[in-house]
């Protein structure tokens, strides 16, 4: 089990094998707007200063709070197993329908393959969804990170912190 430590303050996203330069830099940037860490577990399908991501982060990269880990146990090792959110098309419980809470990571498979069964059925009560059509296999790993970390800020902000003229306290 994960001891209490600076993590526990804010969200974790975690992308398993990432493939898409473009999407980790795109997710990047959520993670600095939502004050998340990324997690990026190896092997990545892209060299970590690929122009994709420069581009895609823009320059919120250089505030990313990022670690790089050879293997998912290293982050159920800091964060907790029981604390990893596991975002998948086979949960089967809605996205909205959890308690997120400060430094709960939220995982996401591979763009092309989504997360391991093994994984997801190792905590199955820990697998969740975002409901889509039956037309769309999966949304873009991107629109998906930002979809799950903002519902999950949201629940801990509520509606009054998105007001402009109320400073926040992420």
């Amino acid at each position: 089990m994960a001891t209490a430590s600076p993590l526990d303050s804010r969200f974790h996203v975690v992308l398993v094998e990432p493939e898409i330069a473009g999407n980790t830099g795109a997710i990047g940037r959520s993670c600095v707007a939502a004050g998340a860490m990324l997690w990026l577990v190896r092997p990545l399908g892209f060299i970590l200063s690929a122009r994709q991501i420069r581009r895609a982060g823009l320059d919120y990269w250089p505030f990313l709070d990022l670690r790089v880990v050879d293997h998912l146990d290293e982050v159920v090792e800091a964060l907790g197993r029981d604390r990893l959110w596991s975002f998948s098309t086979r949960g089967t419980r809605p996205y909205t329908g959890v308690a997120y809470r400060p430094g709960d990571g939220l995982v996401f498979g591979p763009e092309s393959r989504g997360l391991p069964a093994s994984w997801l059925e190792g905590r199955p009560d820990l697998a969740v969804r975002i409901p889509i059509r039956p037309e769309a296999r999966s949304l873009n790993l991107s629109n998906a990170v930002s979809i799950g970390l903002f519902e999950a800020l949201r629940q801990q902000v509520g509606p009054d912190e998105a007001r402009p003229d109320r400073p926040s306290r992420v």
